[in-house]
């Protein structure tokens, strides 16, 4: 027991004469050699203030990004906002120029009636026909191109020529009919190949052609056919036709 007393008592001693010779050699060494340590203590106190640095840096990120995320949530709804009222002011020009006018059952109708042959020109003021009700100014063509590919038969027998658009607005519309007055124009009954033929009073355009024959004839009708025979008027020819045909 005592044995391991005095053992114990002995690497006590030694553990604590070993530590302060290194502890006076470490002096010892500063002494002599002082800049050696005053530059690791700058480099211990650099190193230590570049840690505090980066630990600022890092404090003032994290904060930052606690704070933005907000900051772009309103940023973004402005832009949200901005972007709403931007749509609903391109709807409403749009709206607005999509409005165009068109025909109303208060529309004025004013309606010129110009004859080619005389040179006058008629004007009146009429109410508006249904047909043309709601109707844009390109609507409005469309259904006088179709009125002029097929008037009616008593426009036809007034000497309708064509219709036109003069003026368009929501409040007056004026359209404009030319008509021309057909020239009595008479026929010529002659004969081609013993048939009975009719022209034009040009005597050149080919008018129509017939079943009868030259020979069913009366003499004196034929002499007349063959020096070509003139008729008036279509009554007049068609009348002559149906009295000699078989």
């Amino acid at each position: 027991m005592k044995l391991v007393k005095r053992i114990s008592l002995f690497m006590t001693l030694s553990m604590v004469m070993l530590g302060l010779g290194g502890w006076g050699a470490l002096k010892a060494e500063e002494f002599f050699y002082p800049h050696r340590y005053r530059n690791s203590y700058e480099q211990a106190g650099n190193g230590a203030e570049d840690s505090f640095r980066q630990s600022v840096s890092q404090f003032v990120d994290t904060a930052v990004s606690h704070t933005t995320p907000s900051e772009k949530v309103i940023e973004t709804d402005r832009t949200a906002e901005e972007q709403i009222i931007d749509v609903e002011e391109e709807q409403i020009i749009e709206a607005a120029a999509s409005q165009e006018p068109v025909v109303t059952a208060d529309t004025r109708y004013l309606l010129e009636l110009v004859d080619l042959s005389e040179g006058t020109v008629t004007e009146s003021e009429e109410t508006i026909p249904v047909m043309y009700i709601g109707l844009n100014r390109e609507e409005l063509l469309e259904a006088l191109s179709a009125y002029e590919d097929n008037p009616p038969l008593t426009e036809l027998e007034q000497g309708f020529e064509t219709i036109e658009l003069t003026a368009f607005s929501k409040d007056r519309v004026a359209v404009c009919k030319y008509y021309k007055e057909q020239q009595t124009q008479g026929f010529y009954l002659m004969v081609a190949d013993h048939f009975i033929v009719v022209y034009e009073d040009d005597r050149s355009t080919l008018y129509m052609n017939t079943d009868i024959l030259l020979e069913r004839l009366p003499d004196v009708i034929q002499r007349e056919i063959m020096a070509g025979k003139f008729v008036a008027s279509e009554e007049e020819l068609y009348l002559f036709l149906e009295s000699y045909s078989s």
